[in-house]
């Protein structure tokens, strides 16, 4: 007589975490890609309700730290925790429910139409309750990140900002607690520019922990909660932007002159390069 195949359980989502609450930490994390140390003894806490801003000069290990959080990156030492365990007992079911991540750079082999790219992002409910959810969250993803127009066009036919903001979106239906963006600016014009960082402060303002890596300081100024400077694998500087972004910690980091100027008329920190006349 053959037995039923037990199918086990799926993972059920995380709790909503209280303010403030530590979703993911680095602790000493060491990482070395091809036999050289990119990572040197890092420690960074990514809070729930918090907007983390991952900046330094190419090289400094801000994409490396990323893919060390969201555990696509083994640690040669040190601890990675996200939801206070470490990444290796969590399965990977169980990590798409609390972490999303957004690549650099997004490509795709087949010819997925634009909607069937931000519905990927619902993959781990599949099989459970949330997964009726679906056309509801995908839709609304789709309008936040404005890619609605364009849904039945192929991923493959679209500029490089049309796809970054569809690959955002997918983040976004993906519903993780964590979210970690690497240079989601990067191919965006302006207003998109702006869209993308309004978008990770309402998704911190509703709970969520967002580490987002960033070139632009003045966008890290503006709308980052803290914001760590990473300088040759190592922590340079970690706090509020008003707190690390001075003028002789940023020139000597960048290896380039810098002025830290108030906003004429809200205050907020500006950064920008030191021209002479």
């Amino acid at each position: 007589m053959r037995l039923p195949r037990l199918v086990p359980p799926r993972p059920a989502p995380p709790a909503p975490a209280a303010p403030g609450e530590i979703l993911a930490e680095a602790e000493d994390v060491r990482v070395r890609l091809g036999g050289r140390p990119v990572l040197d003894g890092v420690d960074v806490t990514v809070r729930a309700g918090q907007v983390l801003a991952l900046v330094g000069p190419n090289g400094a290990g801000k994409s490396t730290l990323l893919g060390a959080l969201a555990a696509d990156l083994p640690a040669a030492g040190g601890t990675v925790r996200v939801h206070g365990r470490p990444v290796a007992d969590w399965s990977p079911a169980e990590l798409a429910l609390r972490r999303a991540v957004l690549p650099q750079s997004a490509a795709l082999s087949f010819p997925f139409a634009v909607e069937e790219v931000v519905r990927m992002g619902r993959a781990p409910y599949a099989g459970t309750p949330s997964a009726d959810e679906d056309d509801t969250v995908v839709a609304e993803a789709m309008a936040r990140t404005e890619v609605s127009a364009f849904a039945g066009r192929p991923f493959s036919a679209l500029s490089g900002g049309e796809r970054a903001r569809v690959a955002l979106a997918r983040v976004l239906a993906q519903r993780a607690p964590v979210l970690l963006l690497d240079e989601p600016t990067a191919a965006l014009d302006l207003r998109h520019q702006e869209l993308v960082l309004r978008l990770c402060r309402e998704r911190a303002r509703a709970g969520d922990a967002v580490v987002v890596v960033l070139h632009d300081l003045g966008l890290a100024a503006a709308y980052a909660d803290r914001a760590a400077v990473l300088r040759a694998g190592r922590v340079a500087a970690d706090g509020t932007p008003g707190e690390v972004f001075r003028a002789d910690l940023l020139s000597e980091v960048y290896d380039q002159p810098v002025e830290v100027l108030p906003h004429p008329r809200t205050g907020a920190v500006l950064v920008t390069p030191r021209r002479d006349p």
